[in-house]
């Protein structure tokens, strides 16, 4: 493509967004998040630059310096996507939860960038604050499309469905479509089954991502019990853990779960190392899945870093930089819709 195209990744994290676009032949200019721990792995593993700062703090000087003269400019970014889930509603609507979403509008206000594409949970389309977020690019002249994205249908071998917005200056923007039928579906046999087996607590000598938790003796008996596809309530009484003998309890049937081979993963979260967090027992192996499970899970490449090779693995940080990031193929399908509208427009 002739057209020079410019992009900035907000809250880029680890990279899985940026990663996807750098697959898809369109490379992102800069990356900004305010977690530190991104860095490595966001520099190491793309051409991109990392910016450690609040999008808060960020104004069009910061825009325009990313962008390059003469090109189309795409402004790209995930807001953390907690304060719309289900389970964070426990938070107090007194926290400033929205404000992220605005000083992504701000930005897009100030700058003027003629692509936007945001992914985010599915619960937040029917909130004010989305409501008003594309009430303002209508007001701004972008066309608009709201996606409710099955990732399965693009090849990511995961059970999540996003919420991915594109507009455009140029004119009407749409997501490609759908690369995958269901008979075509990626399995977590396919993504993770050639790694090499682990106990609970066991790391890789090859692979130091590939690891995974300890697990107590009652966990271990826990997951000796524990089928493909079922659930805690396949267990002898004596495994049951107390809180899902309360009425509160008994509809998270989910937790302390195994995959199965030849279906997807659930959604991997922060905690996916966790074999009491989810469905996220390895289909066979007594353990939960490992770091470098969840990275493929995520559609990350299996030698993409996220630590230095001095440095120690510490589960939870390892788990949010992977669990808080875009698929890497959901990027590249983002990527390859706004290279085809721009070829179409410009």
């Amino acid at each position: 493509m002739d057209t020079n195209i410019s992009v900035v990744d907000l809250f880029c994290g680890a990279g899985g967004l940026t990663h996807g676009f750098e697959q898809a032949g369109l490379p992102v200019m800069v990356g900004y998040d305010i977690d530190p721990a991104c860095k490595f792995p966001y520099e190491h593993n793309n051409k991109s630059k990392f910016i450690l700062k609040d999008i808060g703090h960020m104004d069009k000087s910061d825009l325009y310096k990313s962008f390059s003269n003469h090109s189309v400019n795409v402004l790209v970014g995930c807001a953390p996507c907690q304060p719309f889930s289900n389970y964070a509603r426990r938070y107090s609507d007194k926290e400033s939860k929205w404000k992220l979403l605005q000083d992504f509008i701000r930005l897009v206000r100030e700058g003027k960038p003629e692509i936007i594409s945001m992914e985010n949970v599915l619960q937040l389309k029917n909130h004010p604050v989305f409501i008003e977020f594309v009430q303002a690019l209508e007001k701004l002249s972008y066309s608009i499309t709201c996606n409710e994205v099955n990732c399965l249908d693009y090849g990511i071998p995961q059970s999540r469905k996003r919420l991915v917005l594109l507009a455009s200056r140029l004119g009407s923007i749409e997501l490609i479509p759908p690369t995958h039928k269901k008979d075509q579906y990626q399995t977590v046999y396919k993504a993770i089954g050639h790694l090499m087996p682990l106990s609970a607590g066991q790391r890789c000598e090859n692979d130091k991502l590939h690891q995974c938790s300890k697990l107590s003796e009652l966990n271990l008996r826990r997951i000796r019990a524990s089928k493909p596809g079922g659930t805690w309530r396949d267990w002898s009484e004596d495994l049951i853990a107390n809180c899902h003998t309360k009425k509160s309890g008994q509809t998270y049937p989910a937790v302390y779960g195994r995959m199965e081979w030849d279906k997807p993963s659930p959604t991997i979260t922060t905690q996916c190392f966790g074999f009491g967090n989810g469905r996220f027992g390895h289909p066979e192996q007594d353990r939960a899945i490992s770091l470098r499970e969840a990275a493929l899970l995520q559609t990350f490449p299996v030698k993409y870093k996220f630590t230095k090779p001095n440095q120690d693995i510490i589960f939870c940080s390892i788990g949010r930089l992977i669990g808080n990031a875009v698929p890497v193929r959901l990027g590249q399908v983002i990527a390859q819709s706004i290279t085809s509208h721009v070829d179409n427009f410009v």
